[in-house]
């Protein structure tokens, strides 16, 4: 098993599974959950990586490289690097039809996260996801989020 998937398995089990007994107990939970994510990808050091597992991972995967056919990889997408108030709209906003990312085709639908998280984590997760998986784009800022919300 690479590392990747060892540190993405381990996230994945210290957010599943409960924290128990005392605040320090769930502190530490915490604590190993950032570490793990940092582990997967250094630019998490920001709640984007947080967010991502919480809200996007599932389709997307922990590895940004999505599920063919159905959820388009994030990882290496020219979509994701380039315009960022494109990305952050698509993340606020919701897109549904047909895109072709990397040869491959989708049509689906991307839900609106805009009334579910903060545009502080929609600037959090955008930016993670712009830094990931060798992507190297510039982050967003809350700015750039309230431009794209017109």
């Amino acid at each position: 098993m690479s590392r990747l998937a060892a540190a993405a398995s381990l996230a994945w089990l210290l957010v599943l599974l409960p924290a128990c007994g005392s605040r320090a107990a769930k502190s530490d939970a915490g604590a190993r959950v950032s570490q793990a994510i940092a582990k997967i990808n250094p630019a998490s050091a920001n709640d984007g990586g947080r967010v991502y597992i919480k809200n996007c991972s599932s389709c997307h995967q922990v590895d940004g490289r999505g599920v063919p056919g159905a959820f388009p990889p994030l990882a290496a997408n020219p979509l994701v690097t380039g315009n960022p108030l494109r990305t952050i709209a698509i993340v606020k906003f919701g897109v549904s039809g047909k895109t072709m990312v990397e040869g491959g085709g989708y049509n689906g639908t991307m839900p609106a996260w805009g009334q579910l998280i903060s545009d502080e984590d929609i600037a959090s997760v955008v930016s993670y996801i712009r830094a990931s998986w060798h992507n190297d784009a510039k982050p967003v800022t809350l700015g750039d989020v309230a431009t794209a919300s017109k």
